[in-house]
């Protein structure tokens, strides 16, 4: 007979933070210090938005206001991130907001947590890619070589396209480096940072000598309804850009691979926020001065368009290379966040728990080929366009959860509170709930009917799958050091 208070307490039954401690020791601890953290979060952060969104966001939302855009993001996201870092910093485990939430709020909220960054990682694995392709494309037009169509984009055959060859190349580069473990990607992640940031200040250096002033002009353009332009095309800009820093979120995705978590996953954090806003707020405002916010409309490369229009072709190639080196790194930054999202689910039992294997390099080596094999198949049939506003509601639901979290972790006496707390106790983690709520409201009718769907598909999988097959379940706990005990948790 069914037992609805019993089917009830499984979806609060809470994990304990010790297990989780124990089961992570599989992965390759002391591998990240505060330097390769911050070079994957900046590696994230500072890829496909800073070359591609400012221009997208001025023409359709915001005009030459789009550095406002990118604060108002920049503040909402600095709240969440005061948040992450006391999470990360108390509880240092693979997974992030999924395995806090699961800790704090109960197994289906965890879930719910979890199943929302997994179509944030998915996508921007996707959107990313796509981005990749669309850049090296449009660098070996420079050199008169033309893509067929066929293999441009996304399966249209009416459009004539179905295969974005160059999107598949990408992801497949990152996971075989990624297979090597995280150690020898850590070093490659750094060069590729350092490189993408000496070219993006270039770009800002030489796109300020051909800045005309009357582009700016007006600077907030008169709205034309609904969120075309005026305050409400800021906010809404805000709303679309705002998966650009997604990268904390991945960062603190590997904190179980950090040294001294309770300090570097923090001081990770901060310092990709300040380093990539700065960076966005120059490349912006240099790009809708360069040329009207309305030309970047139908431009997928606009700031290597924009030198190349300008007549400095050598560092536009320059740009479209360091581009292509820059979105390389964020693909990099999400296959590790996203593998180690679904190890965490994985390790639960939420999904097949093979996904929680690692091998002896201590890397979740099954999540990140189904990882890249999803995100293939997601960019190869939908419209990344369409898809990128799913990433923005996936994000701000997480930092929602988290934000109010903090209300709940400070009160919980079997976590170490010793590293880094949020200020301003309890004001600040309402008012950055409140906040993420605000930006959530602003998505467009799209992102929040795809994030309705994609929530009631997990809802449904929870309940069909996750919650029998949980390591938390009855059955699954009698059986569970038979199982271990036959079935090795690192492959051989």
């Amino acid at each position: 007979m069914f037992n609805q208070n019993a089917f009830w307490a499984k979806f609060i039954r809470k994990e304990s933070p010790s297990n989780y401690q124990k089961l992570d020791k599989r992965l390759d601890g002391n591998a990240l210090g505060t330097k390769e953290l911050t070079a994957i979060g900046v590696g994230t952060v500072v890829g496909a938005a800073i070359f591609i969104i400012p221009g997208v966001v001025a023409a359709n939302y915001a005009g030459p206001a789009v550095a406002i855009s990118f604060i108002i993001a920049a503040i909402v996201a600095g709240l969440s991130a005061l948040a992450y870092a006391e999470f990360s910093s108390a509880l240092p485990f693979a997974g992030s907001a999924y395995t806090w939430s699961n800790i704090i709020y109960g197994e289906f909220f965890g879930w719910v947590a979890g199943w929302a960054l997994l179509a944030e990682y998915l996508i921007a694995l996707a959107y990313s890619a796509s981005a990749w392709s669309a850049y090296i494309r449009g660098f070996l037009s420079t050199f008169g070589i033309t893509i067929p169509k066929a293999l441009t984009s996304t399966f249209a055959p009416k459009a004539g396209t179905y295969i974005d060859l160059f999107a598949i190349i990408a992801v497949l580069l990152v996971w075989f480096l990624l297979s090597r473990g995280i150690r020898d990607t850590a070093k490659v992640e750094n060069w590729l940072v350092v490189g993408k940031i000496i070219v993006i200040i270039l770009f800002i250096a030489v796109g300020m000598t051909a800045i005309h002033p009357d582009n700016f002009h007006p600077f907030i353009p008169k709205n034309e309804g609904g969120t075309r332009f005026g305050w409400s095309g800021i906010v809404a800009g805000a709303s679309q850009i705002f998966f650009a820093y997604i990268g904390f979120d991945m960062m603190t995705s590997n904190a179980a691979e950090a040294k001294n978590a309770q300090k570097t996953v923090p001081r990770a954090i901060f310092a990709t926020l300040g380093l990539a806003t700065a960076l966005f707020i120059g490349a912006s405002l240099v790009m809708v001065g360069m040329f009207k916010y309305t030309k970047y409309a139908t431009i997928t490369d606009p700031a290597a368009w924009a030198l190349r229009q300008t007549g400095h072709v050598f560092v536009a190639n320059l740009l479209s290379i360091v581009a292509l080196v820059g979105i390389f790194s964020m693909l990099i930054g999400v296959s590790l966040g996203g593998s180690r999202l679904m190890y965490a689910l994985g390790r639960d039992g939420l999904l097949p728990k093979q996904m929680g294997q690692v091998n002896k390099a201590g890397t979740p080596h099954i999540a990140l080929s189904v990882l890249a094999i999803v995100s293939i198949i997601l960019g190869a049939i939908f419209p990344i366009t369409m898809l990128t506003n799913l990433v923005s509601a996936g994000t701000l639901i997480a930092f929602i959860m988290i934000s109010f979290g903090v209300l709940i972790l400070r009160r919980r006496k079997d976590i170490d509170h010793s590293g880094f707390k949020m200020p301003l106790y309890p004001v600040l983690p309402v008012i950055a709930g409140l906040a993420s709520m605000m930006l959530f409201w602003q998505l467009n009718v799209d992102a929040k009917i795809l994030a309705a769907g994609w929530f009631f598909f997990g809802v449904i999988i929870y309940v069909v799958y996750g919650i029998r097959h949980s390591i938390k379940s009855n059955n699954v706990q009698k059986s569970s050091s038979s199982v271990r005990k036959q079935a090795p948790l690192v492959e051989e």
